[in-house]
Order: C-alpha cells, then structure tokens, then sequence
C-alpha cells in the first residue's frame, strides 16, 4: 500500500501543480486569491518585526543615552516596539494594510524601506502613502500589472484621450481639459513615437484641430497628414505656424473681451473657436542652432511663441503636447522656462539621467528613479503625472502605423481649416508681405 499511496500522492501533486499553472497564466486573478494571497500574508506577518527592526522601523520607550555613575552611555535602546500592522487585505492587483506611526516617526522613513519590504514579502512592488495623520498605508503589487496590461475604457469627452493603462489598473487618460499642455520624453524605442500616434487616434474622432510640427522632415507626423489642420518639416515653416497661432490666439482674447468671459469654453456654442492641439515632434530641432544668424534667430523666435502659446493657450483652447527624446538646460533657457508651463509629464526610458530630472525632478525625486529603472524591454512603459499631482507607472496601448493611418484617414472629414495658418505657410522664403 505504501508505493501506491506514494504514487497517488506524486499524481495529486503534479496534477496541482499543472492546473495552477494554467490557472496563473489564464485567470491570474483566481490564482491570487487562492494561492498567492495566503502565501504572501504569511510572509508578511512572519518577516514583519525582522524587518522593522533592520530598517529602523522599530523605536524604544527608553532613550538612547542612560546615566552610568558620571558617564552619559550612548547606544542602541533595549527592547525595541515594532509599529502595529494591520491584517493584510487582499485586492485584485496585491494586498494592502495599514501601520500605525509611533510618536516622532514619518512616512519617509517607511519610504526608505520599500524596497526591503519587496524583497522580504517577495512581491513586485510596494507603494508607501499617508491617507491620514499618523498613519501609513503600505500597497503591494503581486506582479508588475503592465507587463500584460488589459484594455482599459474611459467615458469619451472632448479634448480627453484614452492612451492606455495605469499600473493601478485603472485608465491612463490625458484629459487637456484639466492639463492643458503636456511634455512626453522617451528614447528611441521607448514607445514614444506610439503614445503619438495614439493620441492622435483618439483626438482624430473629436472637433479638434490638429496641428503638427515635424522638424525632422514630417517622418512621424506626416504620416497622419490627412487629418492635420498644419504640418511643419523644418524650423522656418515652425516659425510661420506658431506666429499664426499667436495672431489666432489674439483674436480669440479680443472675442473673450468682447463677450465679457475670460475663456473660450464660456462662450456660445455659435462663437466658440475650435480648440486647437500643437504636437511637437522632436523640441530639440526647434532650440538647436547651426550656429548662423538665421538659424539663432529663428531657434529665439521658436522658444519665445511657444512660451507665449503656453503661458496664454489654456483658456483660450490652444494645447501643446511637445515630445523629445532628451530635454535639458544645454538647449538654452528658453526650455526650463517652457518646461515649467507644461504641466503634464511622461518620462519613458530616457538615455540620460538629466532628462528624467527635468522632466521629474521638480515633481517627484522618487518618480525619477522609477523612470531611470525602465529597461529596453517594457517599451510604452512611462511615468506620468495625475490631475492630482502625484505620479504612477503605466504602459500606453499599442497602436500600429497602419491603424493610425487609417483612422486619420476615416475621420479626414472632421478636419478644421486654419486660413491664419495656411497664408503663413504659402508665403514664400523671404517674402515680407
């Protein structure tokens, strides 16, 4: 009987292990609940007073210095009081629970240990954040929830785009209304140029008119010609579309003076101006000279309307979405100025830490060193702000060229004529007039 029950007990466990298996890769959720969350728990619980202790997570009611005879004796206090964890509780991405904070600690101190916690509890990722005073509230991620992001869905309203997925699980949406005018760095291959071509699909289908400054010969943005209001392939031609949209902008003031409102969105249907989204491919064309007096002035000209354009755009329906794959200080000062109007940002892997600092580092500095850690392979993979200030990880959806291209295509209809624009890019080189 012995063999027998043995081979039965091998044929039990094998079988468990192969439907884990294809439980974990097709219902991964089920997987969690059922198996990960109680292994994760039991870590949790077993490894929680170590790592206090070893992470400075743990104080003492005695003081650090005592009294022996004349001498002041300084050392570790006995007898250390590990903060109070709460039950772990589960959700669809990880477990959450909550730590009580002993008198004199703060929220940095758990932030420091995070990544002791990921290693001691064997999970992806673990977030620190502080709902309410005295409190600290500790999120785990089982597993990195973007490596197989699902179709998120968001409500449609104009001048919002759905670009993909929060590490959250929740919707990634640039919503214009809310963060006017956006900056978007990523290396080569990082996905970049696909979150583009997403947000031009998902504005492509709204009463928006898009306007396209390509200076790298219109490669990216001309392939989305038919449904762009403006294409720019060279700095001379930037010049003209954005003195154009200032002029536009004006008008649009003197229309908002007249009416007595002080943005476009509170006028009359019948009178509102179309909004207008710019996107900047590539900011560096615009900033760097070759060192002529044409060229200096041209890069001046560039630097000085899209300041303009940002500082004024907001309410009067003028957005810029400007993207590179490195933005620093060497480009001149007119790009931390411009950088400082720009309130959304998206850091995808970046070549440099300099340009995850600028576009980071006067938000979050943690938000900096996640960006820097995105490797060649989590392409789409970024940073991002919130409409809240803070900051989250997410991947865009993949969007193919020849999907892009299509609906641009479907939708060319939809497309607004700018005359403002059009004079300024038929006038000829040299023509004053």
């Amino acid at each position: 009987m012995g063999p027998i029950l043995l081979a039965f007990a091998l044929a039990a466990a094998a079988w468990l292990l192969v439907v884990g298996d294809l439980v974990r890769r097709h219902r991964p959720a089920w997987h969690w609940y059922l198996i990960g969350y109680p292994a994760t728990t039991f870590r949790v619980l077993l490894t929680w007073r170590k790592v206090a202790l070893l992470n400075d997570l743990a104080v003492s009611h005695r003081p650090p210095r005592g009294l022996l005879g004349d001498l002041v004796v300084k050392g570790d206090p006995l007898r250390p009081v590990t903060p109070r964890l709460s039950f772990p509780k589960a959700n669809r991405l990880g477990l959450t629970a909550t730590v009580r904070l002993h008198a004199g600690q703060t929220p940095a101190t758990y932030m420091k240990a995070a990544d002791a916690l990921v290693h001691a509890w064997k999970v992806h990722a673990v977030r620190v954040t502080s709902p309410e005073r005295g409190l600290v509230l500790l999120t785990a991620t089982a597993t990195d929830p973007l490596e197989r992001p699902g179709l998120a869905t968001a409500p449609a309203e104009l001048l919002s785009a759905l670009i993909g997925v929060l590490e959250s699980g929740g919707a990634w949406v640039m919503h214009l209304r809310l963060v006017p005018h956006w900056l978007i760095v990523g290396a080569t291959r990082s996905g970049k140029s696909t979150l583009l071509a997403r947000l031009i699909t998902q504005l492509a289908t709204q009463r928006v008119a898009l306007v396209g400054i390509d200076c790298k010969g219109g490669m990216e943005l001309g392939l989305f010609t038919g449904r762009l209001s403006a294409l720019a392939t060279c700095r001379r031609e930037a010049v003209a579309v954005l003195s154009a949209l200032v002029a536009d902008m004006q008008d649009r003031m003197a229309a908002c003076r007249s009416a007595g409102v002080r943005s476009i969105w509170e006028l009359p249907d019948k009178l509102r101006p179309v909004p207008v989204v710019v996107i900047v491919d590539e900011i560096a064309e615009l900033y760097l000279s070759d060192g002529t007096r044409e060229g200096k002035a041209e890069a001046e000209q560039c630097s000085t309307l899209l300041l303009r354009l940002a500082q004024l755009g907001a309410a009067l329906g003028i957005h810029l979405v400007v993207a590179g794959q490195r933005v620093g200080s060497d480009l001149g000062p007119g790009v931390t100025a411009l950088r400082a109007q720009l309130g959304g940002r998206i850091c995808h892997r970046v070549n440099d830490p300099g340009t995850a600092e600028m576009t980071l580092g006067d938000l979050n500095k943690d938000a900096v060193a996640v960006a820097q850690s995105i490797t060649a392979q989590e392409r789409g993979v970024a940073v991002c702000t919130g409409p809240d200030g803070g900051w989250s990880r997410a991947r865009s959806h993949l969007t193919p060229t020849d999907e892009a291209v299509a609906t641009t295509r479907k939708y060319a209809a939809l497309t607004s004529q700018l005359p403002a624009i059009n004079r300024a890019l038929a006038v000829p080189e040299g023509d004053d007039k």
